[in-house]
């Protein structure tokens, strides 16, 4: 085994959170080592948002988050904001837009912000070790041994950056939640989250023609509510307002649906009734809704091929309480391989919200994904990671 090198602070991950706190860290002086076993830093930057990275939100708020204990992130995400991020993106020059809902991406690529972070960490004097597997970790007279195929390392303080279980395929692992064990810390039970459902064989029979087409709609349960678009695939049913309700939903739940939130339908259909009489029912449908989810939805509830004229109340009533309460009662979710981010995750209340340090562990710091702390879509994981890393990395 060769000779331990010391640093002040080990930081596991080269990500979002891990990347700007030690860049945060090194600007302060302390000597940083970054250490990660991908062949590349910043992986799930370079492939959120189809490859421009919705970096924030502007509209990000405590509220947009999901977490046992609710009030943890309010802390970090007050004191590092977006508006603290946009500044840092501003001052490289990296060109971006609002695309909707406050989301803000790269004009260009990716890239761009992880060259930003990298070049932080350079300037800082914070180092970058990648292809890096860690085989144990031991804490003993006050400091961190952390045992790797590329030799011993030693530091003062060890900050857990090494995300969730989401997307494997670019080497997620569950590294962190197991060092949080090996420190006595307690795992919030962990899911896929933003992820797309799948839906039961007979359903999925039934919808198999509609794969690729969107439509935009109110996806709700009893917990939330979001108006997005839903999108047909192979498989059941994606596209942001089912990613954004997957994080509040629970196997064997059911999920209601308005397919046409932004019609008043029963009186449009009245209304409808008098001025067009000899239009068609069907016809109505199609041009509210696309054209093969409307013929589907007429045949799966036998909705008559008649003229509006020759059509009842009680027809218009059942029409309008299916299309505005659509319900839908998933298989389950593509889990992990899709998901954009892990549930749950270390216990917060475990961890001081101000400087994300274990308060069970000396020197042991938590930060990103791996806590329980998880964003909507739209940018608000990445502001997480800003904030909380910005966060630890003050308090270093």
């Amino acid at each position: 085994m060769s000779v331990a090198v010391n640093h002040d602070v080990i930081i596991i991950g080269a990500g979002a959170a891990g990347l700007l706190c030690a860049a945060t860290a090194a600007q302060r002086g302390r000597r940083v080592l970054v250490i990660d076993h991908a062949k590349q830093a910043g992986k799930k930057i370079l492939i959120s948002g189809g490859g421009r990275c919705n970096f924030t939100n502007l509209y990000t708020s405590p509220e947009n988050y999901l977490s046992e204990n609710p009030h943890f992130c309010k802390s970090a995400l007050s004191r590092y904001t977006q508006w603290d991020f946009i500044d840092l993106v501003n001052r490289h020059g990296i060109a971006y837009h609002e695309k909707t809902l406050g989301q803000l991406f790269c004009d260009h690529s990716a890239k761009d912000i992880v060259s930003m972070l990298l070049t932080e960490c350079r300037r800082a004097g914070a180092q970058v070790q990648l292809r890096t597997e860690i085989t144990a970790v031991d804490y003993d007279a006050n400091s961190y041994t952390v045992v790797t195929n590329q030799g011993v390392l030693r530091a003062q303080q060890l900050v857990v950056a090494c995300g969730g279980l989401s997307m494997p395929k670019l080497g997620a692992t569950p590294l962190g939640y197991q060092l949080a064990e090996q420190f006595g810390h307690r795992i919030v039970s962990v899911r896929a989250g933003l992820v797309p459902f799948t839906l039961h064989d007979t359903d999925k029979q039934r919808f198999t023609e509609l794969s690729g087409l969107a439509v935009d709609v109110i996806a709700s349960n009893q917990r939330n509510q979001f108006k997005e678009a839903m999108l047909f695939t192979h498989r059941g049913l994606s596209g942001p307002a089912m990613l954004q309700i997957s994080s509040y939903w629970y196997p064997g739940e059911t999920i209601q649906i308005n397919l046409l939130p932004q019609e008043s339908i029963f009186t449009s259909l009245l209304e409808l009734r008098q001025q067009r009489p000899r239009m068609s029912l069907r016809s109505v449908l199609q041009e509210w809704l696309p054209k093969r989810l409307a013929l589907t939805l007429c045949e799966q509830y036998q909705w008559p091929d008649k003229n509006l004229a020759d059509c009842n109340n009680a027809l218009f009533q059942t029409i309008a309480d299916t299309l505005e309460n659509w319900t839908i009662k998933p298989n389950g979710t593509e889990g992990y391989r899709t998901a954009e981010v892990t549930l749950g995750g270390v216990d917060t209340r475990e961890v001081n919200s101000k400087t994300m340090a274990s308060t069970l562990q000396p020197g042991l710091y938590f930060i990103g994904e791996v806590l329980d702390v998880t964003g909507w879509l739209g940018g608000y994981n990445f502001q997480w990671a800003w904030s909380s890393g910005w966060a630890c990395g003050e308090s270093l």
